[in-house]
């Protein structure tokens, strides 16, 4: 059974870093793409980075570039989304998520991914 557990959401100020992690089981990093979205109030869930298979390219929104980096530990399972140069619009509720197969051009898509996590809240004060 797969299993998606984050952690560390949090509130920060603006300008300010957070890292979260998804610890991952039932699957292995090396034949599945794992990655992050995000949902703001109101707003639609929106692909924020992936990791496709622990040696594979990686996928950012274009709003993350430069400021989120998304990498994996195999030995420990674990997932990070380490967001630096944080702005309000980063607030949102963060999910970890999974699956065996996607394909680049609709990584951002929710539907691609079958797996999901509880989700961790993100806010970023003004």
């Amino acid at each position: 059974e797969v299993q998606l557990v984050e952690s560390g959401g949090g509130l920060v100020q603006a300008g300010g870093s957070l890292r979260l992690s998804c610890a991952a089981s039932g699957f292995s990093f090396d034949d599945y793409a794992i990655g992050w979205f995000r949902q703001a109030p109101g707003k639609e869930r929106e692909g924020v980075a992936c990791l496709k298979s622990s040696d594979g390219p990686t996928y950012y929104a274009d709003s993350v570039k430069g400021r989120f980096t998304v990498s994996s530990d195999k030995a420990k399972n674990t997932v990070y989304l380490q967001m630096n140069n944080m702005t309000p619009e980063d607030t949102g509720v963060y999910y970890c998520v999974a699956d065996f197969s996607i394909y680049e051009s609709s990584w951002h898509v929710p539907g691609s991914f079958d797996y999901w996590g509880q989700g961790t809240q993100v806010t970023v004060s003004s």
